[in-house]
């Protein structure tokens, strides 16, 4: 059956607007907004007439945009506003009031998975395994709780992508966490979250749906040539410095070698997850699994990065599900939503 071919707007950060063509552009500066590039690049050759967006602090541009193209769809890039990463919750709210349909999750599931402390209140609600944590507030006496045991993971409250995240971030005495938490109040400007460290597997799980929901297979971030002595965590230079992705040999594949059962288990316990912080759309779960099978639920990650090649994509191709395929579920998700103003 012929795709129906549509108007999409695609919304992003200003500073984020890829050119057209990737011809004479460093591969430094791709990187930059490669996501974006390749969404925009492969809605276009699906036929669709996509549009980007540039977002930094005005809904106004939203609304002059609407009226201009009249979109079928804004598909959603942004991972903040003003420069706040929870912002992007309110410019989905902006377009619900605004009865347009949008693509990833709702307003209330984006404020419950990025406020890292509420999410686990959530979880731990419904038994849903999660580390043990603790919120250290700016502008208090920092003091660890007596029910924290080291070694513990320290980092921001709100902020996705590993900001704030180094080696330095697993801390083993008082004095290190307290040195920790006040990084992350000074230097990234938020709240700071103290959660157990687990030692074990870092696991990743997307997730696709509204109602009905699609897992894609488990996939693993392996850390080949790091040495043992130093934590095997998801730090910003893990995801981000190739030269030292190289280095110590990390990657992300399928995981192998799961437990018997382990992966039948961990996929559903994403779906608990997607559903208790009513997501919608599209998720990544960051999960670890030790080496005694238990599993323990990090954080949940609504609208994540949808770059050609990358995680999720990748998982989703594992599935049989090419990128075209992927976006296209994507925008279909979208457009189905039962938003609130759909009655």
């Amino acid at each position: 059956m012929a795709r129906r071919k549509r108007r999409v707007l695609v919304l992003m950060h200003e500073d984020l607007i890829p050119p057209d063509s990737l011809e004479g552009v460093e591969e430094k500066e791709i990187a930059r907004w490669k996501s974006e590039f390749d969404v925009l690049a492969t809605l276009r050759e699906m036929g669709h007439d996509a549009r980007p967006l540039g977002l930094y602090d005005d809904l106004g541009v939203i609304r002059r945009a609407v009226e201009q193209f009249k979109p079928h769809i804004h598909f959603n890039m942004l991972e903040e506003f003003h420069g706040v990463a929870i912002y992007d919750q309110h410019v989905v709210g902006y377009l619900e009031l605004t009865r347009q349909a949008y693509t990833g999750c709702n307003p209330r599931g984006l404020m419950l998975a990025h406020d890292k402390a509420l999410c686990k209140q959530v979880l731990t609600y419904h038994r849903i395994p999660t580390p043990r944590f603790a919120v250290l507030p700016r502008g208090r006496r920092v003091r660890r709780p007596t029910g924290l045991q080291f070694p513990l993971v320290v980092k921001s409250v709100i902020e996705e992508a590993s900001m704030g995240i180094s080696q330095a971030s697993v801390v083993t005495s008082d004095e290190k966490f307290a040195e920790r938490v006040a990084f992350i109040h000074e230097h990234v400007g938020t709240d700071a979250l103290a959660e157990q460290f687990i030692e074990g597997r870092e696991l990743y799980v997307g997730v696709m749906g509204n109602r009905r929901l699609q897992t894609l297979p488990v996939w693993e971030m392996v850390f080949r040539n790091m040495p043992e002595n130093v934590p095997h965590i998801a730090t910003a230079r893990v995801k981000f410095d190739e030269e030292y992705q190289k280095r110590h040999g990390i990657t992300t594949l399928r995981a192998e070698n799961l437990p018997e059962g382990a992966e039948h288990r961990i996929q559903r316990i994403c779906k608990r997850v997607y559903r208790a912080l009513s997501l919608s759309g599209y998720a990544r779960m960051d999960l670890r699994l030790r080496d005694d099978g238990a599993v323990f639920v990090l954080e949940a990650n609504p609208n994540p990065n949808l770059e050609y090649g990358e995680d999720f994509a990748e998982s989703a191709e594992v599935r049989g599900i090419n990128y075209d395929a992927l976006l296209d579920r994507i925008i279909q998700l979208g457009l189905s939503y039962r938003a609130p103003w759909r009655g």
